[in-house]
Formats: structure tokens, C-alpha cells, sequence
């Protein structure tokens, strides 16, 4: 009966867990899917008082985070020098008043890309404020600021401090943007996060220190947590702190007190309670990768400590936290290094115990900020070197929801039998990726994606079966020449941020073509940055002389070998004909576009570039164009094209706008509007990018609405 009796309670126990999980599932899929949120601040407001929690400057931008009835994030452009040095002495925890509007921060604008709005949500800021003016009403600190802003102080004053900054206080802007994107394609971005191995190692150091002097298990324990919870807010509240803390503080109190509850439902607890606070944190890839591979290290821990030896104990535990964040890695940055968790071997005890603890070291005594620096010299040209490699660096498409289960099915299954020690079921992983690798090779459907690149154009063809991939232009900002102060840390790339994380996202490996319309910027500015960063076969001009821009992008394709060619008449690929539509040289760029027209499946698409009406009227008189499927339309909807003659003749059924939100030129005209008036008409502006996919010889139109 005793026995009956504790299965009846263990039973039990496990129905009220899996009982909460449910719960917080259905809760944040609820929540998550109507887009529910409840705000404290209403559109209209135009006023907002509140702390200063974070404040950035970059160039001539001032970003601040306000901590009023809810968090704010507030963006201001310094119109001089002096409005610089004003701001720079903005402290934490200054009470502000600040005088803007609000807005909702927009949704991603491009198919599976960076989502800037529900990366926001899941810090619980609903609202961007664009600032006119800026009061300071109140210059009394907490100490808790006061600290956070002495250590900055000091930070600021030691030649090293971008590490510093790093370990110390969680923040990585300092460090150079290559360096980071070694670090992420080599697979140890997460060194750099805040986190266990940093609450580890401080938790070890104050339990040193007190064991010296108090014996008493419970102070200790006190003592240890609330300075950890003190630099958990030093370190800025990241998801991976705030569950390497409070899980720490849970375990530690459950040792403590003799609490007879096991670490996995404790953990469970931890990760149910913060979904419950903020169900937007599963738009956080920070939380995902720390909680997600947490929880499999907890669960999997008796298939760690198996093994005594600390490298193989370390090569383990690497090899379940790279598996385990493959399908986070895959949809996030759609590449992944196949040996990572071997580089982890190297670089996880050098960060743990000479990089991390040097830079504390150096934060109390300066004097160590050289050594530090050879240390940090060699982190970063090993990394860059590393990254370098690309045979071990692999482009995986997105995966939807249902693909991203089946994932981590495959894995739990896999762990599984490595602990039974069935290690041959790892072959299992590596065929779902081969085939996800290869997955546009069987693939059968046809994609053309007009993306969202604002004020310019960039189309990509995708082929069925992996048989050719074709991007029409490459879209690009025409930067303004700024004064030296205003200059950012880092220049937005439209290729570096849209075009090459879409083609990962979109499976595509390399570039067949890459055609340019015509030599203006905002059609071929990024040409160079492109083919210098992503594998491009070759590369089509238009009729006529090349510009200053198209020379310098020649330069760089003969340095390349790549092969390019101008004024064709058509490409044939794998039985898909491109034909370009060529009349004559004109005296302008824009009339000189090439104008492509092609019939995929059936399906009649027409490319103008930035041709106008004159070409119009030789396309018209020259070529037999009636009842095209999807026209782009030419010059983003200016009224020097699409004349009410030529929009009659080839009868578009739908058509697409490429368009600059706001933008100045007051691009589409309402003329052009008006002639389109007959066929759907999509804007990058209002629907972000528009996906035609052919499949099973139907047309499916998809948006990317921000």
C-alpha cells in the first residue's frame, strides 16, 4: 500500500506539470497569434516622463530606452556638435521628459528576415517614440545607476573597454561586426553572451571569499544571490542571465532548505512563469538558444556525467548544445558550422578561465589591460581566421513551424539512443540535413519575389529543382555625404541585411545571373558588395556605355574572373527562355533598361527597370505583348513610364510597385495608379515583399505585410 500510495503522488505530479505546460503553451500561442498585448501609453500621447535605463549614441543618432508606465524606446537626431556633447552626459537613471510621437515598430518587410517588432515586443516595448524634444526634470540617482554608471565611467577610462563592456556589462556594441559574425558563424556567439559560465564563475569566486570567513550555508546562499541578482541588472536584464540567475537562486534554495523537487520541474517552472510574464519571448532568439539548450543539458546531464574526463565531458556537452540549436541557428541565420562544438573544445575554456576572468581583473587593476589585449588579439584572429573555412559552413533553407517540430523530435529520439549507446543513430541527423541541405533540388515549384529594398528594385527568380536562381538588380541607398560626427558605427547594407539572407533563407547557394537593369544606383548600388560576399556565375549588363558605377563593379568581376556581358537578346535556362526586349541605344540610363519578359509555366512576367515611355512605344511596335500576368512596373511608378496606351496594350493582371516608403520623389504617380486601375496592384511600400509561387501550375500570391 505504501508503495501504491507514493505512485499515486508521483503520478500526480507529473499530471500537474504537464497540466502547466499545456497551459503555457495554449496561453502563448493565444496571445502570440492575435497579436495581444496591453499597453499603458495610447498613440495619442505625446508626452512621456521616465528613467533613463539605456541610452546609445550612433553618428547622429540618440537611442534611449525610458522606463515610464512601461518601457519606451525613444529615437532622436542630433542636428549639431553641440547637441552631441549635451547628450553624451546623459546618465543612467535621469528622469526625462520627452516630447514626440508614437508609433507601432513595423513588422519584417522581407519573407523570414529579422523582425524588428516582435524583437521589441519581447522586450516588452510596444512603442517607438520618434523624440522632437528632450528635458532632463530630474538628475537624482538611485544607487543602483549610480553604480551601473561608475562602472561605465571606469570601463570608458580602461583602452581595452570593449571586452570590458562585454563581460561586465553584456554589452557588445564595441566590438567590430566581423568579429561578431566569426563568432556566430564559427559557433560561439554564445561565449559572449552573459550568462551560466559567467554566474558560475562569480557565484565561485563569493562562495570562496565567504567560506573564509562565514560557515553558514543559508547567508551565503542570501549573500551570492543578491549580488547576483545586482549584476543581473548591471548586465541589462538579457534573457540568458535572467535563467542562468534565477535558476541558480532555485537550485541553491532547494539544496538549501531540502526541498524534494527535481531539478527538470524546477527548470520547467522557471521557463512556464517567464512565458507567462512575456509570451513574446519566444520571438527572442537569445531566450530560445539559452532555455531550449538548457533544458536538454538538464535533461541529458546523467549522458554528460558519464564520462569523467573534462575535455570529453566539455566535447559532450558541446555536441547536445549544437545539436539542440541547429533549428534555432537554421531559422535564424540559415547557416550552421558542422563543427562547432569542436571549436568549442578551445574556445570555451579560454574564454571561461583567461579571457572572462582576466577582464575582470583587468576592470579592478588597469595595469592588466595589455595582457588582456594579447589575449583578445589572439581570440579574434583565430576566429576570423576559422570563419574563413567555409568547407564546414553550410546554407540551410527556413523551415516551417511543422519541420522545426520534427527537428527536435529527431533529436530528442537521437540523444536518446546515444545515451543507450547506439552512438550509429547520429547518421540520422546528418541525413535530415543532407536532405534539408539539398531540398531545392526536388523542389518543383517556381518563386519570383519582388523584395523590399525602399527607393530601388531587386527581383529574384528561383527555378524548379535548384536548375537556375536570376536576381534582377540589387537595390541600393544613396548615401549622403554626412560630417565626420555623424558617421555611424557601421553603414546599413541592403545586401548584408535583405538580399544574401533571403537567397539563404530561399535554399539558394549561388547566383546563375545576376542581371542589371541599368547603371543607377538605386538598381545596382549593392552590385559589388554582392559579388564580393555571395557566389555570382555571371552578371548581365544593358545596351549602351557603361557608367562610373558599372566600371568599378567591372573592376571587381575581372578580378574575380567572372564572366559578364551586355546588350543580349535572350538567356536560355534549362528550358526557361529570358528574352530581352532591345529596340535601340538611347540618350538616357533609364530608356536604356533592360526589359525582360519571360513565361514560367504558363505565367507571363514583364521586368521594365527603369525603362520610360518612349521605350514604351518601341516595345509596343516592335514585340507582341498582351495579357502579361505580372507586370513590374517600370521606374517605380513614376509618371515618366507606364503610359495609359502601353498599360492598355499589355493588360496586366497584377502589378507590382517597387517604392520607398514616404519617399521624395512621390513615387507611384497617382496617374500611374489610375492606368493600373485594372489589375491588382501590389507596393513593396504597403504589402513589403510579394512572392509569386508556381506550383502545380497554379499561381499562389503571398505578402510580406509589415
Amino acid at each position: 500500500m505504501h508503495y501504491l500510495k507514493k505512485l499515486k503522488i508521483i503520478f500526480h505530479y507529473k499530471i500537474y506539470i504537464l497540466l502547466l505546460l499545456f497551459i503555457t503553451v495554449l496561453y502563448v500561442y493565444l496571445i502570440v497569434s492575435n497579436n495581444y498585448y496591453k499597453s499603458n501609453y495610447k498613440l495619442t500621447d505625446n508626452t512621456i516622463e521616465g528613467i533613463i535605463t539605456s541610452i546609445k549614441i550612433d553618428g547622429n543618432k540618440l537611442s534611449i530606452i525610458l522606463n515610464g508606465k512601461e518601457k519606451i524606446l525613444v529615437n532622436y537626431y542630433l542636428k549639431d556638435k553641440e547637441e552631441l556633447e549635451l547628450y553624451k552626459n546623459y546618465k543612467l537613471g535621469y528622469k526625462i521628459r520627452v516630447r514626440g510621437n508614437l508609433y507601432i515598430p513595423n513588422n519584417n518587410s522581407n519573407f523570414y528576415l529579422f523582425n524588428y517588432r516582435k524583437y521589441l515586443l519581447s522586450k516588452k516595448i510596444y512603442y517607438i517614440l520618434k523624440a522632437d524634444n528632450i528635458y532632463v526634470i530630474n538628475t537624482n540617482i538611485n544607487i543602483f545607476y549610480k553604480l551601473k554608471n561608475s562602472i561605465i565611467t571606469r570601463i570608458d577610462s580602461i583602452n581595452t573597454n570593449n571586452y570590458l563592456k562585454t563581460f561586465i556589462l553584456g554589452d557588445n556594441s564595441l566590438v567590430d561586426n566581423d568579429i561578431i559574425n566569426s563568432y556566430r558563424m564559427n559557433g560561439i556567439s554564445h561565449l559572449f553572451s552573459v550568462s551560466g559560465m559567467h554566474v558560475t564563475i562569480l557565484s565561485s569566486i563569493l562562495l570562496f571569499i565567504l567560506n573564509k570567513f562565514i560557515k553558514n550555508k543559508k547567508f551565503n546562499f542570501i549573500i551570492i544571490s543578491l549580488n547576483l541578482l545586482l549584476f543581473m541588472f548591471l548586465t541589462g536584464l538579457s534573457s540568458s542571465i535572467i535563467r542562468a540567475t534565477l535558476f541558480f537562486i532555485m537550485i541553491n534554495f532547494k539544496n538549501c532548505f531540502n526541498l524534494k523537487i527535481k531539478i527538470i520541474n524546477l527548470y520547467i517552472l522557471l521557463i512556464c512563469t517567464l512565458l507567462f510574464i512575456n509570451p513574446y519571448n519566444i520571438y527572442n532568439s537569445g531566450f530560445l538558444f539559452s532555455y531550449i539548450i538548457s533544458l536538454y543539458l538538464i535533461v541529458f546531464s546523467k549522458l554528460i556525467n558519464r564520462y569523467k574526463n573534462y575535455f570529453i565531458k566539455l566535447l559532450v556537452t558541446s555536441f547536445i548544445s549544437f545539436i539542440v540549436s541547429i533549428p534555432i541557428l537554421i531559422n535564424n541565420y540559415f547557416n550552421i558550422n558542422l563543427i562547432s562544438f569542436i571549436y568549442n573544445l578551445f574556445y570555451v575554456p579560454f574564454v571561461s578561465f583567461i579571457i572572462f576572468p582576466l577582464s575582470l581583473l583587468t576592470f579592478i587593476f588597469p595595469i592588466f589591460s595589455n595582457i588582456l589585449k594579447i589575449f583578445i588579439n589572439i581570440l579574434e584572429s583565430s576566429s576570423l581566421f576559422l570563419s574563413n573555412i567555409k568547407i564546414f559552413n553550410y546554407t540551410f533553407r527556413h523551415m516551417p513551424l511543422y519541420i522545426l517540430v520534427f527537428y527536435y523530435i529527431i533529436i530528442t529520439f537521437i540523444l536518446f539512443m546515444i545515451y543507450k549507446k547506439k552512438y550509429y543513430y547520429i547518421f540520422i541527423i546528418l541525413l535530415v540535413l543532407f536532405i534539408h541541405y539539398n531540398f531545392n533540388y526536388i523542389d518543383s515549384n517556381y518563386y519570383i519575389t519582388y523584395l523590399d529594398v525602399g527607393q530601388g528594385d531587386s527581383s529574384l527568380i528561383v527555378l524548379p529543382n535548384n536548375k537556375g536562381n536570376i536576381l534582377i538588380d540589387t537595390g541600393g541607398i544613396v548615401s549622403y555625404q554626412k560630417e565626420e560626427w555623424m558617421k555611424k558605427s557601421s553603414d546599413y547594407s541592403i545586401v548584408d541585411n535583405i538580399i544574401i539572407p533571403y537567397l539563404k533563407a530561399s535554399g539558394v547557394k549561388k547566383l546563375n545571373y545576376l542581371i542589371i537593369t541599368h547603371g543607377d544606383y538605386d538598381h545596382m548600388g549593392e552590385a559589388i558588395n554582392l559579388v564580393n560576399n555571395f557566389k555570382v556565375e555571371k552578371v548581365i549588363f544593358n545596351c549602351g556605355p557603361y557608367n562610373d558605377l558599372e566600371k568599378e563593379l567591372i573592376k571587381v568581376l575581372n578580378k574575380k574572373k567572372i564572366k559578364y556581358y551586355s546588350c543580349i537578346k535572350e538567356l536560355n535556362i534549362d528550358n526557361n527562355k529570358l528574352y530581352f526586349l532591345q529596340t535601340k541605344e538611347y540618350d538616357n540610363e533609364n530608356d536604356n533598361s533592360n526589359v525582360i519578359y519571360t513565361e514560367l509555366n504558363g505565367y507571363k512576367f514583364l521586368f521594365m527597370g527603369d525603362a520610360g515611355i518612349d521605350k514604351e512605344k518601341d516595345i509596343l511596335n516592335k514585340y507582341n505583348l498582351l495579357d502579361i500576368d505580372v507586370l513590374k512596373v517600370g521606374h517605380h511608378g513614376s509618371k515618366t513610364s507606364s503610359s495609359k496606351e502601353f498599360i492598355n496594350e499589355v493588360n496586366p493582371k497584377y502589378s507590382v510597385i517597387s517604392v520607398g516608403k514616404n519617399n521624395r520623389y512621390g513615387h507611384p504617380n497617382k496617374e500611374v495608379l489610375n492606368n493600373l486601375e485594372n489589375s491588382k496592384i501590389y507596393r513593396t511600400d504597403q504589402d513589403g515583399s510579394i512572392m509569386f509561387k508556381i506550383k502545380n501550375k497554379k499561381l499562389k500570391i503571398e505578402t510580406c505585410s509589415p
